[in-house]
């Protein structure tokens, strides 16, 4: 398990621009572009890429302080995944302007070519049952595809986009300027061809030279069990796809788990009531309690006290991307009629005349003392 801290060479304590310092200077000794393709710059920047993303967000690197990785799984956070090569780099763009703003002319300039489609955000409703077990949706989503007449190029077919004039097909223009320092270049996507390097002269009379249109795709998606709301998870190609022949966009398929009356939800703990009468308090009983797929029997010991809390070990949530379930917990509560009459009234005057002395009062507990010991 990779310390975080370590993989870009900051201490526990680093302030956000350091880590962020760090990323960049390693983000540009190790970035594939200017490492050949080598395999072992594409799985070194990788790990640093997702060390940064973790420790750049507030909320992730305050549940990784607490408890390392297994604390990114846990309740109200997203499903931790390891980051691939596509994300590492979208997250790099993302933050730092491209690889030409870092490394400039000595790194070749940016690549030209076709643009990357956008991602989807797609909310799936889900049920506290459906989450218990895991559970297969089929869902229609509305997406940009590949538009068939030009076979995604943009072109009417018969004709074929042209290399831009403007930038040569680098995708890119440069412009020197002059200032009281002296010269500097800068570079900046081509205004012509929007950095694609080809233009097309005579667009597509279905998708207008987009090559791509308006379409429906039938996903199914494998919803793991003991996911939370606010939880997601990747479909990687999935999305858009890019204009005139760029790759797919992803789908986030955000999970939005609804409230379940019978329970309430603490991570993979579960926690319901159930009223029982005072009969069965006095001589104990067994109960029906709700249960995540049907009902479940508790026995409830003879003298049980009102507002007891029982546990049912394993009879809660699994836990997302990890093994072990958590615990449904039954706090037992006296249930009283709202109004008695005839034999049911005289019983109970004839329990309290037996029964009239106050119930004896429970000892102190332990934050009773503490506050009379500290005189609070």
């Amino acid at each position: 398990m990779a310390d975080f801290y370590a993989v870009l060479g900051v201490p526990r304590d680093a302030s956000d621009d350091d880590i962020k310092k760090a990323y960049r200077r390693l983000a540009t000794q190790w970035h594939p572009d200017r490492n050949g393709g080598s395999k072992e710059a594409e799985e070194k920047f990788k790990e640093i890429t997702e060390a940064y993303d973790i420790l750049r967000d507030p909320q992730k690197r305050a549940a990784y302080d607490r408890y390392g990785e297994a604390g990114l799984r846990g309740s109200g956070q997203a499903a931790y995944e390891h980051v691939d090569l596509s994300e590492a780099l979208n997250i790099f763009m993302r933050d730092f302007g491209g690889f030409g703003d870092l490394f400039g002319a000595a790194a070749g300039g940016r690549r030209s070519g076709p643009r990357s489609g956008s991602d989807i955000k797609l909310p799936l409703p889900l049920t506290l049952t459906e989450v218990a077990t895991g559970v297969e949706k089929t869902v229609v989503l509305k997406v940009l595809d590949g538009c068939d007449a030009c076979e995604g190029s943009g072109a009417e077919p018969g004709t074929k986009p042209s290399t831009c004039g403007t930038c040569g097909g680098a995708g890119e223009v440069r412009r020197a300027q002059r200032s009281f320092f002296g010269q500097f270049v800068s570079v900046a996507p081509c205004p012509t061809c929007a950095g694609e390097g080809v233009v097309v002269s005579t667009p597509c009379k279905k998708c207008r030279g987009e090559g791509r249109v308006r379409a429906e795709r039938t996903l199914k998606i494998q919803v793991p069990a003991g996911v939370a709301t606010g939880q997601y998870m990747t479909l990687r190609g999935a999305g858009n796809i890019g204009p005139r022949g760029g790759t797919r966009g992803d789908v986030l398929v955000v999970f939005e788990v609804d409230d379940d009356e019978r329970f309430d939800r603490d991570g993979e703990d579960l926690f319901c009531e159930a009223l029982v009468t005072y009969p069965q308090l006095v001589f104990g009983a067994d109960i029906t309690v709700p249960g995540l797929t049907g009902t479940l029997s508790l026995r409830v010991p003879a003298g049980t006290q009102s507002g007891t809390v029982f546990h049912l070990r394993g009879k809660g949530l699994p836990r997302v991307n990890a093994s072990g379930v958590g615990d449904l917990h039954i706090k037992v509560q006296l249930w009283t009629p709202q109004s008695v009459d005839g034999e049911e009234k005289q019983l109970i005057e004839r329990l309290a005349s037996i029964k009239g002395d106050a119930p004896p009062q429970r000892e102190k507990g332990f934050w009773s003392k503490m506050k009379e010991a500290i005189g609070a």
